[in-house]
């Protein structure tokens, strides 16, 4: 369980093609201080274990279902990406409960500056919105972030400069793909109040 407050972002040093899946090296530098094979790290987002550690990187194996249903198969060598270590039970929770199981990719279709901020409109798949809500939580590439507004298949999201320099939201772009997960409570609610999966 993570919180979507990102601890720093690594790049994506090296992937290897490995008959469907994929492997991938990612240089970092202070979620290394404690991370070990077997651990889990949330990378943009997607919960993942990692594999090997050495004193510069750290490497995790991505399966097909991973690939098809986040981002990670558009990864390029040389991407920056957010990382974040599981939570610990003495940790304040600052920003809200987000699991790593990445719901659907979303796709940035506005950016706005602003005079201290930015502001991103994301558009996802209209079988999600029941699990949004307007100042409601929502981790977009595994960042933290409060909904601001809401229309349909289409959330706005106001970035601070703090997150802007500690994260890779300063390379959004309009048209580019993020992975999305919406607050598990929602889901849980749904599951019973409705019974469905």
């Amino acid at each position: 369980m993570f919180t979507g407050l990102v601890e720093e972002t690594g790049m994506i040093r090296e992937i290897t093609e490995l008959n469907g899946g994929r492997k991938f090296t990612v240089q970092a530098a202070d979620v290394l201080s404690d991370l070990k094979v077997n651990d889990s790290i949330a990378i943009n987002g997607c919960c993942q274990t990692v594999i090997e550690v050495t004193t510069q990187s750290f490497s995790c194996i991505s399966i097909e279902e991973t690939l098809k249903k986040t981002t990670f198969g558009l990864f390029r060598k040389g991407d920056r990406v957010n990382l974040e270590r599981p939570l610990l039970p003495s940790t304040r929770l600052g920003g809200h409960f987000v699991m790593g199981h990445v719901d659907c990719v979303g796709v940035v279709v506005r950016k706005k500056v602003l005079g201290t901020s930015w502001e991103f409109d994301i558009e996802f798949p209209e079988e999600f919105e029941k699990y949004i809500i307007r100042i409601g939580s929502i981790s977009v590439d595994g960042t933290s972030l409060t909904v601001a507004d809401l229309k349909k298949n289409r959330f706005t999201v106001a970035i601070i400069p703090h997150t802007m320099d500690k994260t890779v939201f300063s390379s959004y772009d309009e048209g580019k793909k993020v992975n999305l997960e919406f607050d598990m409570l929602g889901k849980y609610m749904e599951k019973l109040v409705t019974g469905k999966d």
